[in-house]
């Protein structure tokens, strides 16, 4: 086999390689399964219970956005479950879930029987839990009702109205309530860019290059950026990347960046002045929603020798 069929191989594989790596950042999922909680900016969460009863000890309460510490709604984006986290000025944490059979989302209108505690559930059960800090009971039955529901992006809880009632297991005696919540408008969601500049440095004596670009986002982010570029030659190919640049963006203005690196990825070749293909590809996670967005740009780039 010739030296140049060798390096031939080596730089498809490399081409190959490359070109996987950027297709599935590129193709990157939203985080499916995560929840996501926002401070309800009205509503309540009331419930009571019979004397003896043992989540509620046999009280009845009402508690609103503007009388308590925390007034949490959350939501997969899935739309299968809802839930609420209320903190009283006491301290005391009272926690509502409500989910779906699996695989099902929640249906304004609906009655959910039967519904079960973890660990007992099962995947076609409903699942029901309230608890409060100290008092939690693993097993018991329940049926809660979703009056009215609401969406924005990413399965963000914009309103909704529910009823519920749980049984702790030995029990009979229920603890019934209510939640009704109203939540801020949905936050927009992140959008953001990478551009790259036509032109770069190469240092004659080492064969890194100095390449650079800006970034663009609509709120603050963290962007991570991947820089790879190639050059073809007359008897091989230098290849050189740069993972995890990290550009603090805000909206408003470009942020610029630059970054150095040597032929690194298959060095069987340097770079050197002339014309390269230049790769950047930018990613950063929604602050507000369980998800990741990217955006990717190629161009060619004259390298100049520096």
């Amino acid at each position: 086999m010739t030296v140049g069929s060798i390096l031939g191989r080596n730089v498809a594989r490399t081409a190959v390689a490359l070109g996987a790596a950027f297709a599935l950042a590129v193709t990157m999922a939203p985080l499916t399964g995560t929840a996501q909680a926002h401070e309800a900016v009205a509503g309540s969460l009331s419930f009571s219970g019979e004397p003896g009863e043992y989540i509620s000890g046999g009280q009845s309460h009402t508690y609103t956005p503007e009388t308590t510490e925390m007034f949490e709604v959350s939501g997969p984006t899935s739309q299968s479950a809802v839930g609420a986290t209320v903190v009283t000025p006491e301290g005391e944490r009272w926690a509502l879930s409500m989910s779906a059979p699996y695989g099902q989302s929640l249906v304004a209108g609906t009655t959910y029987a039967n519904a079960r505690s973890w660990p007992e559930a099962q995947p076609e059960d409903p699942k029901l839990q309230f608890s409060e800090t100290d008092r939690y009971c693993e097993s018991g039955t329940g049926s809660f009702t979703i009056s009215h529901i609401a969406y924005g992006p990413h399965g963000y809880i914009r309103e909704v109205d529910a009823t519920f009632e749980r049984t702790c297991s030995g029990s009979t005696l229920p603890v019934r309530g209510e939640l009704h919540a109203r939540m801020p408008e949905p936050p927009v969601e992140l959008a953001i860019g990478v551009q790259l500049e036509t032109t770069g440095t190469v240092a004659a004596r080492t064969g890194e290059i100095t390449v650079g670009g800006t970034a663009t986002c609509n709120k603050p982010a963290r962007i991570s950026i991947n820089v790879s570029a190639y050059q073809t030659q007359k008897r091989a190919t230098a290849n050189g990347s740069h993972e995890g640049l990290i550009v603090v963006c805000e909206p408003g203005a470009p942020v610029p960046w630059t970054t150095s690196f040597p032929s690194n990825i298959d060095p069987t070749a340097s770079f050197q002045p002339g014309t390269a293909v230049l790769r950047g590809l930018a990613s950063a996670d929604d602050r507000d929603y369980p998800v990741s967005v990217s955006d990717f740009q190629s161009n060619d780039i004259t390298l100049v020798r520096s």
